[in-house]
């Protein structure tokens, strides 16, 4: 056999290495840039969604918005202020929790807003801080009329948080109650509860837990200190129903009055004499119609009521509220007519000699009722 020498293998050319290297370079950079023109596509994809959604989102809720429109509320308030020495006109401490659970009803069916207990005897009383001692003693019948009241509008679900056991509070647990609309049933629907904040750990920025007497526990969209009550709005719409918890936001405690109409119960506040239940009133710029009882006043049947936001009635105890004039040390009038708008007898041709306050307070509102109904509060 012939032998063939070995070929040898040729080098390539400077020129074909470098051509080489340049279409591996190029194939490398066109993957690149495929790579980005996919990912700036699906960026742009996503954007397109998220806007699509949001715009759908709109659309619904001016729709729901249409199509449920809010019912109209109720601007103004009605306030009602009396002495705490009302409660020395009874003889036991059973007829003392009595007459204020009285009190108490006569303010949640006629839509009291506001009550003010003030002292006409000099004891400066501001807080509900002490207890009843005994009948006829002095200076606690303030605070134990503050504290039956405070008890009785709280709904039932709330009391174990915000009352203790307490003497005050002995016999208040056989008292009628309110039934107010914001005292609801464990399966009751409504937009607005009210609720305590619970001391159980949320994460961060997902608000706090309340407890508004149903069967979930609601998340509210803001943290706040265990503990303390508050007014909800539930919402129903975005609530799931295979959710834990339900859904809802904190309003101010005048908003489903404002905006829903509804009567939301009372707020309690303690003055220490009858001057300081008007300069301590709560309201911005004060109550703008102010009216005295008295069967001294003018007759309240062909009385009209001007227009007004705020008004306040207030009513004398045991003699009347000459002696809450005379009592007060910021003072030095001797007749009570001239601090009210209007001085009225809402009873005139009584066939008692003495009409009892918490008598007068039914008498007074009912009267009352029908003229603050058609006065036109908008012109305030």
């Amino acid at each position: 056999m012939s032998e063939f020498p070995a070929r040898k293998k040729q080098k390539p050319s400077s020129g074909e290495a470098q051509e080489r290297v340049d279409w591996r370079k190029r194939k490398a950079e066109k993957k690149e840039q495929k790579r980005k023109w996919k990912e700036a596509k699906l960026i742009e994809q996503l954007e397109k969604q998220n806007q699509a959604k949001a715009e759908e989102e709109k659309m619904q809720q001016q729709c729901q918005e249409e199509e449920e429109p809010k019912a109209e509320g109720r601007l103004y308030t009605v306030s009602i202020a009396l002495p705490g020495s009302v409660l020395d006109n009874a003889q036991s401490p059973e007829l003392r929790t009595y007459l204020a659970g009285q009190i108490a009803r006569a303010c949640a069916v006629f839509c009291v807003d506001e009550v003010v207990i003030f002292d006409e005897q000099g004891e400066d009383t501001r807080t509900v801080q002490g207890e009843f001692k005994g009948v006829g003693k002095k200076g606690q019948a303030c605070v134990q009329l503050a504290r039956i009241l405070q008890y009785l509008e709280c709904p039932q679900y709330l009391r174990k948080a915000f009352f203790p056991k307490h003497s005050d509070l002995e016999f208040a647990g056989v008292l009628n109650p309110l039934d107010s609309p914001h005292h609801m049933r464990i399966d009751e629907e409504m937009e607005f509860r009210e609720g305590v904040v619970l001391d159980r750990p949320c994460k961060a920025r997902k608000g706090s837990f309340v407890n508004c007497g149903m069967r979930k526990e609601v998340q509210i969209d803001k943290q706040l200190q265990p503990g303390l009550r508050v007014t909800v709005r539930l919402l129903h719409k975005n609530q799931k129903p295979e959710s834990r918890v339900h859904c809802g936001v904190v309003v101010a405690p005048h908003v489903p009055r404002t905006e829903g109409g509804l009567y939301w119960g009372y707020s309690v506040r303690l003055a220490s004499c009858l001057s300081a239940v008007m300069t301590e009133c709560p309201f911005k710029d004060g109550y703008d119609l102010t009216i005295g009882t008295s069967e001294r006043g003018s007759d309240a049947d062909p009385t009209p009521l001007p227009p007004f936001r705020h008004m306040l009635v207030v009513f004398g105890g045991l003699k009347g509220l000459e002696e809450s004039v005379a009592t007060d040390p910021n003072l030095d009038v001797t007749d009570p007519s001239v601090l009210f708008d209007l001085y009225l007898n809402t009873c005139p041709g009584q066939g008692s000699r003495t009409i009892r306050t918490e008598e007068a307070i039914l008498i007074t509102l009912s009267s009352l009722r029908p003229k603050i109904a058609t006065s036109d509060h908008n012109k305030r």
